[in-house]
């Protein structure tokens, strides 16, 4: 059963309690318990239930018996859409040491890609779970941005701009990573390169399809609508947009993918059409996760300094949290062509 549309009466005028947000969204005070201490063992929906419900109630977690200084939790919240992927994975390594290294512990939440579910825990955590919150590649940030720049609460977006050009931010290069990875590929003599974007509804993604179409336009050559794919930055896409490609009437020579695990499903799709790889098509990703070097052969791709920018984003959050009036800052960290083995000139211009 779903909360409530409404608050109760009673509650108008008490403290919300913990036996209240069990009521309203209809599960034990155990389960309640575990979503609050953010453990395990609790089942996704009614994990999301229970974070409705305290956000629809407004209940704040009094977190002061745990501060060590300055009435401060000593927790950070970070919001990840999942932690499947080496990319989530080593940003937030970075955060986690960076975090370690200034004694602060971190509550981490996978939104699973839900609008509903990103926008509870951003209000849960925003309302006494923690002194401050950063969220790798949000979906939604239009649901509470406003509202965290009105409370003025600490948060930092990584691998994202956000609703504008304002607030706190930590990124790389996608533009001029995606420009530079494009303009090797016409360097080698590829004059056809497909390109799969990532969710365009992030700007990473957006910056990385501009870069792209920047590189094609300052070499003169012509941009095809049809050797652009949309994506999702999951392999699966990967391997179907790339499928889309290869079956064209004139398939590309090289297909340039928004980040290194969709051009893993690139990768599967060319062995599928019995074709090799560089010989008869040359592969770019974008990331530069461990996995890369792992693959055969060995991923050409764009590296971002994915634990760098972990660690800067951790370290932007704390002093937003030690000097709240100081001007927010957007950190853009470089990208690098990193060559491997994967790309190639096209096999009619090799001498």
């Amino acid at each position: 059963m779903p909360p409530t549309s409404g608050k109760r009466p009673h509650l108008k005028d008490k403290p919300i309690t913990i036996v209240d947000v069990a009521k309203e969204a209809n599960v034990s005070l155990t389960t309640t318990s575990r979503v609050i201490n953010n453990q395990v063992h609790v089942r996704p929906e009614k994990r999301e239930r229970v974070l409705r419900a305290m956000a629809h109630l407004g209940y704040t977690v009094n977190l002061q018996a745990r501060s060590l200084r300055g009435g401060r939790s000593q927790m950070v919240g970070l919001v990840v859409r999942d932690v499947g992927t080496a990319y989530a994975g080593e940003i937030i390594r970075g955060i986690d040491l960076e975090l370690a290294e200034s004694q602060y512990d971190m509550m981490l939440y996978t939104t699973h890609r839900r609008k509903t579910q990103e926008s509870a825990y951003v209000t849960m955590l925003s309302r006494g779970m923690a002194d401050g919150l950063l969220l790798i590649l949000p979906r939604h940030p239009e649901a509470y941005l406003r509202v965290l720049r009105t409370r003025r609460f600490p948060h930092v977006l990584i691998d994202h701009q956000g609703i504008d050009n304002r607030g706190p931010a930590v990124g790389a290069t996608n533009w001029q990573g995606a420009f530079d990875a494009t303009q090797y590929l016409i360097e080698l003599g590829h004059r056809r390169i497909g390109f799969i974007t990532g969710s365009m509804d992030l700007g990473c993604a957006c910056d990385r399809l501009a870069g792209y179409q920047a590189a094609l336009k300052q070499s003169g050559l012509p941009q095809d609508p049809a050797l652009v794919r949309e994506g999702d930055f999951f392999q699966t896409r990967g391997y179907t947009a790339a499928n889309e490609l290869l079956t064209l009437p004139e398939p590309p020579t090289a297909i340039f993918a928004s980040n290194d695990v969709m051009s893993f499903g690139v990768m599967e799709a060319v062995r599928d059409h019995h074709l090799r790889i560089p010989d008869d098509i040359s592969i770019v990703g974008f990331d530069d996760i461990s996995q890369a070097t792992q693959v055969h052969p060995p991923l050409t791709t764009v590296r971002q300094p994915l634990e760098q920018m972990g660690r800067a984003a951790a370290r932007l959050l704390l002093e937003i949290i030690q000097e709240p009036d100081r001007l927010s800052r957007r950190i853009e960290l470089p990208t690098e062509l990193a060559i491997r083995e994967t790309t190639r000139k096209p096999r009619d211009r090799i001498s």
